[in-house]
């Protein structure tokens, strides 16, 4: 897995809608492209991809709530694992904010194509569904 996460540049695409058809999974940007990740994953793993514009000012709620540095980066990033985990964005911002559980045992690589952020991640597919675990309530 490593190797392919190595080659992610030359496994992304980005286009139009329509002519992302074929990718294995996309993602869709706010300027009506999508970025496409054209390489089947390994057997038994899984993948997501998310893209966001680099210069992007983040939200501001979002900003108050899980800082600025490094913002989109660690976006894309879990936004991957939520989407790999099967769960709601905003459930995962609830357990996890935008860091990676420990444990999980996944991998990703963010990186730069033009003006935008991209992390594109693997999974088991056989540790994926159901996987996020909830937080023990403390009185």
């Amino acid at each position: 897995m490593p190797a392919l996460l190595a080659a992610a540049r030359g496994h992304l695409r980005v286009a139009t809608p329509a002519a992302s058809d074929g990718a294995v999974t996309r993602s869709h940007l706010a300027d009506g492209r999508c970025v496409g990740w054209y390489a089947p994953p390994p057997p038994g793993w899984r993948v997501a991809i998310d893209a966001e514009h680099r210069g992007a000012a983040p939200p501001s709620a979002l900003v108050r709530r899980f800082g600025a540095a490094d913002f989109w980066p660690r976006w894309t990033r879990a936004e991957c694992l939520a989407k790999l985990a099967d769960v709601p964005m905003v459930t995962w911002w609830h357990r996890y904010g935008l860091a990676v559980p420990p444990g999980t045992g996944w991998l990703w690589r963010t990186l730069y194509l033009d003006d935008l952020v991209v992390t594109a991640a693997l999974a088991p597919a056989t540790s994926v569904t159901g996987w996020v675990p909830r937080r023990r309530r403390t009185r």
